[in-house]
C-alpha cells in the first residue's frame, strides 16, 4: 500500500505532533495492520523525556496495539487481509539459540516496536498503519475487542512473571506496585490459585483498585513498614513469593525481607538500574532472586483468559481517546492526573 497516513510523532522530547507520514512498506515476511487501538505504556511516558535513551526522536511510539490486516508479504502463510489481530511487541529472529529454545524475549537480535535507541529505530503503532513481522501475530477471539486486545502486551508481562515463578496453589503472595503491571500481575496470581494476595503501594486510591481486582490485603508503604506488616499478616511466617513491579531499591529490599525462608522474589520493574543487595541475608535464608523480562509467547494464553472472563481488563479501559488527541493524552500523564492508569488511543472502524 502506498500513500500517507496520520501518525503521532514525537518530534522532540515531550513534544508530539499529529502529522502526515509515509505508510510503511512491508517486507516479504511482514503484514500491514490498520491500527484500531493502541495503549500508552509507562515506558512511552518515561522514555519521552529522554532519560531512558529508548525513545530518541523523531519516533512513532506504541507497542501495545491491535487492528486488522490489510496487506500481507509474499512469504507470509496462514494470514490474510481482514483478520483481527494483535502482535507481540518483541521482534525476534527465530534463529538464535534463545529463539530455538522458545525464549524469544532473550533473542540475540531482539527489537521492540516503537523504540528508538542507539542500536535501532523501529516506528510503532501510534499511527493509522504499522508493519509487523508475521511471526509475531495472534488472532483475536471474536469476543475480545480491539481495545481489550491492546492490553494483552502489559498483561503478558504479568502472566510471564507468574509463569516463570515457583508459585503453587495456596501460596501467600506479595506484590509491590499497583501500576498497570502490578495490577496485571495481581490478576495472573489470582488465576494461579494463591490463597492470599498482599498488595503494597504508596497510593491509597491505587490500593482500592487492587482490592476491587481481588487483593486480600493492602499495605500503604508510605505509612507502615512493609516486611513488618507482611509478617503480622502471616503469623510471623512471611510470604511464599513476592513480585516487585516497581524496581526501586526500597521495594526490592521490602520484597526480600517480607519472604519466608526459601521464598522467591520475581523482579519485573527496573526503575533503578542498580541497588544495594542483602547478599548474606538471601544466602542464609536460601532466598531465590528471579528476573522477568517482557514476555515469551504468552499472548495466546492472555487472549484466552480475557475471552473466558478469568482476567478482566475493563478497569484499564476507562480512558479511551482518539489518536488525534494523542498529544493531550500524554499531557494527562505528564500532569500526573489522579487515578489515571491507562489511556487507549482508538481509530475509526470504517
Amino acid at each position: 500500500m502506498e500513500g500517507t497516513m496520520k501518525a503521532l510523532v514525537m518530534e522532540r522530547y515531550l513534544d508530539f505532533e499529529l502529522k502526515d507520514w509515509e505508510i510503511p512498506q512491508i517486507t516479504d515476511s511482514q503484514v500491514l495492520v490498520k491500527v484500531r487501538a493502541v495503549s500508552i505504556c509507562g515506558s512511552d511516558i518515561g522514555g519521552s523525556n529522554g532519560k531512558s535513551g529508548r525513545r530518541i526522536p523523531p519516533i512513532i511510539m506504541g507497542h501495545e496495539a491491535s487492528g486488522d490486516i490489510v496487506e500481507v508479504g509474499k512469504a507470509v502463510r496462514g494470514w490474510h487481509a481482514g483478520q483481527r489481530v494483535t502482535f507481540d511487541s518483541t521482534e525476534y529472529c527465530g534463529e538464535c539459540s534463545f529463539c530455538r529454545k522458545g525464549q524469544i524475549n532473550l533473542c540475540e537480535n531482539r527489537k521492540v516496536l516503537g523504540v528508538s535507541c542507539d542500536e535501532y529505530r523501529r516506528h510503532g503503532a501510534m499511527a493509522e498503519y504499522v508493519a509487523v513481522e508475521s511471526r509475531t501475530l495472534y488472532a483475536l477471539p471474536d469476543s475480545v475487542s480491539y481495545e481489550e486486545a491492546a492490553l494483552v502486551e502489559p498483561l503478558s508481562i504479568g502472566v510471564h512473571a507468574v509463569a516463570i515463578s515457583p508459585i503453587q496453589m495456596g501460596d501467600v503472595v506479595l506484590i509491590n506496585g499497583c501500576g498497570t503491571i502490578g495490577l496485571m500481575t495481581l490478576q495472573a496470581v489470582k488465576a494461579s490459585g494463591a490463597s492470599r494476595i498482599i498488595m503494597s503501594d504508596l497510593d491509597d486510591s491505587r490500593l482500592d483498585i487492587a482490592a476491587s481486582m481481588g487483593a486480600t490485603d493492602l499495605i500503604n508503604s508510605d505509612s507502615v513498614d512493609v516486611p513488618e506488616q507482611v509478617y503480622k499478616l502471616t503469623g510471623g511466617r512471611g510470604a511464599d513469593l513476592a513480585f516487585d513491579a516497581v524496581g526501586l531499591e526500597v521495594t526490592v529490599r521490602n520484597a526480600i525481607y517480607s519472604l519466608r525462608k526459601g521464598g522467591c522474589v520475581v523482579a519485573i520493574g527496573n526503575i533503578g538500574q542498580e541497588i544495594r543487595f542483602p547478599l548474606q541475608y538471601c544466602i542464609t535464608r536460601q532466598i531465590r532472586m528471579q528476573g522477568s523480562c517482557a514476555s515469551s509467547g504468552e499472548y495466546d494464553i492472555c487472549l484466552s483468559m480475557i475471552a473466558s472472563g478469568k482476567i478482566d481488563v475493563s478497569p484499564f479501559l476507562q480512558n479511551l481517546m482518539p489518536l488525534e488527541q494523542g498529544k493531550a493524552a500524554f499531557e494527562r500523564f505528564y500532569n500526573r492526573e489522579p487515578n489515571l492508569l491507562k489511556v487507549v488511543l482508538t481509530a475509526g472502524k470504517d
